[in-house]
């Protein structure tokens, strides 16, 4: 299927036993551009991010619904961050890509940190936005956690609207009206199985390994993950650079789209370098 804008296409990929329903963005013109491979965050379809292919025209980006998210039918049984991960290798390898940059927000993060592990010699950039080390990570507002376990979240606009600054930090402008308009509840056991996933998993033990070039975003406002988890990642990651979005909550890439996404479009475009010489002083605004 093809949506009205002509670059996207989506449609429904058999993994082994898996259907993924994925969207993928082809880049205006072909520059010899690497292609991005983007996860999204707990429960969210690929509807709420398609700004991300929108906003960079100049290269393929790819993305797709979680097993049990969106439209894409859950599985029987739990799975592992390396378990997605080793499908998502397989999504890519159907579209032919090589060498990729991959890139992820919030849960997502969680499985752009392991997609870098498992396949070092293919992702040559990460970008980690509003995300975390897993299970080692400091703690949002209880306000905040209350609400994004409520399942409301997903099946009641009226409660997003409602509570949108209290659970992500942001205010409802921007972005944030088509972001509510464009949920889709997820199966009550794939947002299960996603969490689970999430359960033990920590990439603290692994950071040291992931020496791409990795841009760390993260929201001054975020009250799910507070800011001290993206100067851990900063800390941890060798070649590393952190950049704070002004006034930004849990959903900068929404809300602050406009600030974000040159940003990202800086860091994807600069020259290919090696290791620790590629790094650039800390980029921050606050």
């Amino acid at each position: 299927m093809t949506s009205s804008n002509e670059r996207l296409t989506i449609s429904y990929e058999t993994i082994g036993n898996q259907v993924l329903r994925t969207a993928h963005w082809q880049a205006e013109v072909d520059m010899g551009k690497r292609p991005v491979l983007f996860f999204n965050g707990i429960g969210a379809n690929l509807e709420l991010a398609l700004v991300l292919g929108e906003l960079l025209p100049d290269r393929d980006v790819l993305m797709f619904d979680v097993p049990g998210v969106g439209e894409s039918p859950t599985p029987m049984f739990p799975y592992r961050p390396w378990q997605l991960a080793r499908m998502a290798r397989k999504l890519v390898d159907l579209f032919g890509f090589d060498e990729l940059d991959v890139m992820g927000v919030s849960w997502g993060g969680v499985m752009a940190q392991q997609f870098a592990l498992q396949y070092r010699k293919r992702v040559q950039r990460i970008i980690l936005a509003a995300t975390t080390t897993g299970v080692t990570m400091i703690p949002g507002k209880m306000a905040s956690i209350s609400k994004m376990t409520d399942p409301r979240r997903y099946a009641d606009p009226d409660f997003m609207r409602r509570n949108f600054e209290t659970l992500y930090g942001d205010e409802m402008e921007g972005g944030a009206h088509a972001h509510v308009r464009s949920l889709k509840p997820p199966s009550t056991r794939g947002y299960l199985y996603q969490m689970l996933a999430f359960m033990g998993w920590s990439s603290l033990p692994f950071l040291r390994l992931l020496r791409q070039p990795t841009l760390i975003l993260a929201g001054d406002r975020d009250t799910i993950v507070p800011m001290a988890n993206a100067h851990i990642l900063n800390f941890a990651l060798p070649n590393a650079r952190l950049h704070v979005v002004d006034d930004g909550g849990h959903l900068f890439l929404v809300t602050r789209a406009a600030q974000t996404i040159p940003v990202i479009q800086e860091f994807l475009d600069e020259p290919r370098g090696n290791g620790i010489a590629d790094v650039r002083p800390v980029s921050q605004s606050a």
